[in-house]
């Protein structure tokens, strides 16, 4: 196994629970007032209607589309104007609060980066930078990261080989050298794992019988240290 320098760790199930998604009263609250954002009687039924249906179709391609996809669409279909959907983005979610922050596995990060360890934040997510970049500093581990690689800016998801490559380009190193932690099985151990990463996956499951014998697995953030030590004896 190559000597492993980057940390690369999924956010929602690794390091946070699950945060509110936003429904289409929310989304209206927000943007409304936003410059030229005209929203009309109905587009809060309509984006909770093209959400629905977007998740639908979205899990039988295995894709995922992106909040300003969702906003874009149901704009489209109900006369709204939203001309600038970076800005509505991040003024919806800045409105919703974050996942919180696991005490535990913020106090096993900064034990990981303090033993030399550097790491990247690797997360499908709809929510702008800034946006996660406040829930890391009110959880004191900001700090802790070299670089944030988050969908929504990105414009690829998990498991999209282009995610990984991104993760590799924000680590400066070969993926050889990354070890990915997550808790899904397929964007945090498979996906990463045939990029050419290494792989942990956090769960409170019996062993998934199709993983690879390579990727280890836990129980939470706080035994990989454990793990590490381990696998390098």
């Amino acid at each position: 196994m190559a000597r492993l320098r980057v940390l690369a760790l999924d956010f929602v199930g690794t390091l946070a629970g699950h945060g509110p998604a936003p429904d289409g009263q929310l989304v209206v609250e927000a943007i409304r007032g936003l410059p030229g954002v005209v929203v009309p009687d109905g587009f809060a039924t309509r984006f909770d209607l093209v959400t629905r249906r977007l998740r639908q179709s979205d899990r039988a391609r295995g894709v995922r589309s992106s909040f300003a996809t969702r906003l874009r669409r149901s704009a489209l279909e109900c006369g709204a104007v939203v001309p600038d959907l970076r800005l509505a983005t991040q003024a919806v979610f800045t409105a919703l609060p974050d996942a919180t922050v696991d005490p535990r596995a913020a106090a096993a990060l900064r034990r990981l980066h303090a033993g030399g360890l550097r790491c990247v934040l690797a997360s499908n997510t709809d929510r702008p930078e800034p946006v996660r970049l406040r829930t890391l500093r009110a959880a004191s581990i900001a700090d802790c990261f070299d670089a944030l690689v988050l969908s929504g800016t990105l414009g690829v998801y998990k498991p999209d080989p282009r995610f990984y490559a991104a993760v590799a380009a924000a680590a400066d190193c070969p993926p050889e050298e990354v070890l990915f932690v997550g808790d899904n099985p397929h964007t945090d151990a498979f996906g990463p794992h045939a990029y050419g990463m290494s792989a942990v996956l956090i769960t409170s499951s019996p062993r998934p019988p199709d993983l690879p014998a390579r990727i280890g697995t836990i129980g939470h953030l706080g035994e990989l240290s454990a793990h590490l030590d381990r696998i390098s004896r």
